[in-house]
């Protein structure tokens, strides 16, 4: 059967479509990453973890609670403001019910650096799949190119926004491969690490990414093989209580708001959201915001903090990131997530340090953790595993990773019965159920 002129010519404009889309994702996203720092700057009159305590106190609780304010109302005059998944972003292009204007991209964008820049526990990559994904579409309508391409399309753009904005564009690959472009994985999976790596190239003229200077590479030190087994207890005890405070605790709170304050809900929650992250700026700064400083301090060992602190800045990092998606926050979960178990982890291997008689390093723990919690809360194991290769090139912890992601994550689905999160979204949280295993599930 001959092929026609038009249908030989997809395969070009669709590679011409890829380099368009990664170059305006690497660029849009580099702009959001800065702008969201320089606000932070801004209004915090320079790097917070410094002035903070040169600013009143009421000035840290008023900057987040106005900043929550004014993103509440930017949802209520336009709801695609509020962040969701990638995933759901395909599935309504193909169900024809997705639209996407100009100004409700750009109030997204100022909506997510307000919630970032004023300290809440949201992270940039969310908000970054969604710029690819936006700019894939409307690429996607400029080149009219087939339907059967679109959950294609949103893949090279939401895999550029996260290699730009973690600055690793492996890590981007992966989170789309894992997501949504399964189907695309024999044939078409060029043009996604073909958007991912022009993306990165732009991005890394301009952001740091995170760095980890020990690495040892290919040299596996099986000492840490005892280490690392003893360390899957523990996440599994971290991620349960985070998710029995995400699910159960706010989602009775969130009951008793309905039926006594209903329509003032949202109020109610961007109150207490601005107030929870008041009380982290003026008690341990270094819990607020998205956590990627904190990530990268301890990963690279240039922070020390004691096992009592790493306790009350674990707690109140799960409380901020918990109330983060009940105030609208808009943003990711992928730092926050990661920061939670970085503590776990440094916090773990000083305990080993102190009390078990173990020499080992706190900042591969630290690596280990971040990794793990945010595979397992997110359902993305290979991401997980592929961002802590591509952040490490250490095997002590990427073996750790893998096999700590998986079988956590397991017993996590076993007890909790997660459902698989649409990639970044805080508000696809909300969506996750508790329900008891089937025998599909044993299967």
């Amino acid at each position: 059967m001959e092929t026609s002129p038009t249908t030989r010519s997809f395969p070009t404009r669709l590679l011409l479509l890829t380099l368009l889309a990664g170059l305006l994702t690497g660029t849009a996203v580099t702009l959001y990453v800065l702008s969201t720092e320089g606000l932070t700057h801004l209004l915090f009159f320079g790097n917070p973890l410094s002035t903070y305590d040169t600013l009143p106190v009421w000035y840290l609780y008023a900057v987040p609670t106005v900043a929550i304010l004014i993103v509440n109302r930017l949802i209520a005059l336009d709801p695609t403001v509020r962040e969701y998944g990638v995933a759901e972003i395909a599935q309504a292009v193909e169900e024809k019910r997705y639209t996407v204007t100009l100004r409700g991209l750009i109030l997204k964008i100022f909506a997510s650096v307000l919630s970032l820049a004023s300290g809440f526990n949201v992270g940039n990559e969310g908000p970054s799949a969604a710029i690819g994904a936006m700019i894939a579409h409307k690429l996607n309508a400029l080149f009219h190119l087939p339907r059967r391409f679109v959950t294609l399309l949103i893949s090279i753009g939401a895999s550029s926004g996260i290699a730009a904005v973690f600055v690793s564009p492996v890590t981007g690959i992966t989170f789309a491969l894992e997501n949504i472009a399964a189907p695309f994985l024999e044939r078409l999976v060029g043009p996604i690490i073909l958007g991912a790596a022009v993306a990165f190239g732009v991005a890394n003229q301009f952001l740091e990414p995170l760095v980890f200077h020990y690495s040892t590479g290919r040299r596996f030190d099986y000492d840490y093989l005892l280490a690392s087994l003893l360390f899957l207890p523990v996440m599994i005890v971290t991620l349960g209580l985070y998710l029995i405070l995400k699910k159960r605790l706010l989602a009775l709170l969130d009951w008793l708001m309905h039926r006594r304050l209903g329509r003032w809900r949202n109020l109610f929650f961007a109150l207490i959201g601005g107030a929870t992250v008041g009380t982290l700026l003026h008690l341990a700064p270094i819990a607020a915001f998205s956590g990627h400083q904190m990530v990268a301090a301890l990963i690279n060992g240039q922070i020390h903090i004691s096992l009592l602190l790493i306790l009350t800045v674990v707690l109140l990092r799960i409380l901020g990131t918990v109330i983060a998606i009940y105030a609208n926050a808009v943003g990711g979960l992928f730092l926050p997530l990661m920061s939670i178990g970085a503590l776990v982890g440094y916090g773990y291997g000083e305990a080993l340090n102190l009390y078990g008689g173990f020499a080992v390093h706190s900042y591969a723990f630290a690596a280990i953790g971040a990794a793990v919690f945010m595979g397992v809360v997110m359902r993305l194991p290979l991401t997980a595993v592929v961002l802590a290769l591509e952040i490490t090139y250490d095997y002590n912890i990427i073996v750790p990773t893998a096999v700590t992601v998986v079988l956590s994550g397991y017993l996590m689905n076993r007890i909790f019965g997660i459902e698989k999160l649409t990639a970044d979204s805080p508000t696809s949280l909300e969506k996750t159920t508790f329900r008891k295993p089937n025998n599909k599930d044993s299967q």
